[in-house]
């Protein structure tokens, strides 16, 4: 795992080091990547909800779903122009 150095502001720090204390987490690293863990899971929950309710939308609309648009360097070529 790859080792980064984070600072942190003293209530944060503080409210790690209660949680360590109180057995919560084993560690710094422990807190920082549970809490990274639960902010990726929340940000993929929103956007997995976001996702249904424009489907829902379109279905309700009927409205055709765009093209998602495909960079030339997935077409082997070097330089980035979008094709529809």
């Amino acid at each position: 795992m790859p080792r980064q150095s984070i600072s942190l502001t003293e209530p944060n720090a503080e409210w790690v080091k209660s949680q360590i204390e109180s057995k919560e987490y084993t560690s710094m690293s422990d807190a920082v990547n549970d809490l990274i863990r639960q902010a990726r899971r929340q940000e993929n929950d929103q956007l997995g909800k976001i996702r249904s309710m424009l489907i829902e939308a379109e279905k309700k609309s009927g409205a055709a779903r765009p093209q998602p648009e495909v960079p030339r360097r997935h077409m082997g070529f070097s330089k980035t122009k979008v094709y529809r």
